[in-house]
């Protein structure tokens, strides 16, 4: 059983803002203090201060060791998660520390959390009814195990290992623990509807031949950055699969951006390309870059692409709700010495991005004397006409 004493809490509170290692390397001087406890609740704070602000105040969570924290969800898309799904009784099979859990659960008159992690099991079974979820059964047992024998539920949730045996990352749903291509049948013997929680590094592709029973897929980003790739399994069929890129912010006031699609729409889409560029430039958010939606993007809105394999898109005119990043061309060179002396003399700092080029990101820094930062965008990719290009900007 984990315990916390008195005199660890106070020390927690005190020192919950802290560099962990260096409170780890002075534990001689608190000998009444159970260090590792303490590092281990204040490092968690530390990380749940971003990723989980709603619990930043409750000072009775508990959190675990930092490895089920690093793979465990952020409230941004929990929530999200927490709006796809609703019902009578929900079981979430692969608890973790139970972050989707504790938001999906609200959205059910009952929920069964499953975690084969002992220590995980008494952190969720302590820390459910401190947020009043007090309607959560927590059972420490094996996922697979449990689904075998379990009774129907409205849905079932699942957020398989994602890791390799050697630590790297997966991207075949076979080379996820447990596999959920094999429990599908069984899966959908037991709940209506099931959602599945996997890494945007898998192909999607082959995740949609493995899943059968794929309803809806829904790519998610935060700030620009591809965090999940939900598939959500149905009873029926549909005749088309829809796909929803979806962005979601943090920071700032942006509205989040989502965008829908389906495989054989981008298929249909009529896409224009140009051999010139316009006074805008368009770069699509990474939900959409990792979802393939090129043509259904171009289609959507009046821009044109640059070229079949450079996924940036520009217009004449202002087109304010694109779902990605917007940027004003200042002006566009080739690669050649002379052009990129007139110019790009001036700059001494830029963002630089590689889009259809033959040159990386680090070769282009270190031709054109360039550092990370400031308040220019650099663009390297290539226009339908084969021309190669720099394109200098700055954001909308």
């Amino acid at each position: 059983m984990i315990q916390i004493s008195p005199e660890t809490q106070l020390f927690i509170r005190e020192h919950s803002s802290d560099n962990v290692r260096t409170l780890a390397l002075q534990a001689k001087k608190y000998p009444d203090i159970n260090m590792p406890t303490a590092i281990t609740q204040i490092a968690g704070r530390q990380v749940a201060a971003e990723k989980i602000p709603s619990w930043r105040e409750i000072e009775e969570i508990w959190y675990p060791k930092h490895l089920s924290l690093e793979q465990c969800s952020s409230e941004i898309t929990a929530r999200y998660k927490a709006r796809l799904f609703q019902g009578d009784s929900l079981t979430d099979l692969t608890g973790g520390f139970g972050i989707d859990c504790s938001f999906l659960a609200t959205g059910f008159k009952s929920a069964t959390y499953v975690e084969r992690q002992e220590e995980l099991c008494e952190i969720a079974a302590h820390n459910f009814p401190i947020l009043n979820l007090n309607h959560i059964n927590v059972r420490n047992e094996d996922g697979v195990a449990y689904l075998q024998t379990m009774s129907p539920v409205d849905c079932i949730f699942l957020d398989p290992a994602r890791r390799n045996e050697h630590g790297g990352k997966t991207v075949s749903i076979a080379d996820c623990e447990p596999n959920v291509a094999e429990l599908e049948d069984l899966l959908l013997s037991k709940a209506s509807r099931i959602m599945i929680k996997l890494s945007p590094m898998l192909d999607l592709s082959l995740a949609l031949k493995e899943l059968k029973h794929t309803q809806e897929v829904h790519i998610l980003s935060v700030n620009n950055e591809c965090k999940e790739l939900l598939i959500l399994l149905g009873q029926t069929s549909p005749a088309e699969i829809t796909i929803h890129c979806v962005n979601l912010f943090t920071k700032g006031t942006q509205e989040e951006q989502h965008f829908v699609f389906t495989r054989e729409q981008e298929q249909r889409s009529q896409c224009t390309y140009t051999d010139s560029l316009g006074d805008y430039l368009y770069e699509p958010n990474a939900s959409l870059l990792k979802a393939g939606a090129f043509r259904s993007i171009a289609a959507a809105y009046p821009v044109r692409k640059l070229h079949p394999n450079s996924h940036l898109y520009t217009s004449d005119t202002f087109i304010e709700n694109f779902p990605g990043r917007i940027f004003r061309i200042v002006n566009q060179c080739s690669f050649n010495k002379k052009e990129v002396k007139e110019n790009l003399a001036d700059l001494k700092k830029a963002n630089v991005t590689v889009r259809n080029f033959p040159a990386t990101v680090a070769e282009l820094r270190k031709r054109l004397h360039l550092t990370e930062g400031g308040d220019t965008y650099l663009f390297a990719s290539t226009l339908n006409n084969g021309q190669k290009v720099i394109i200098r900007c700055e954001k909308v």
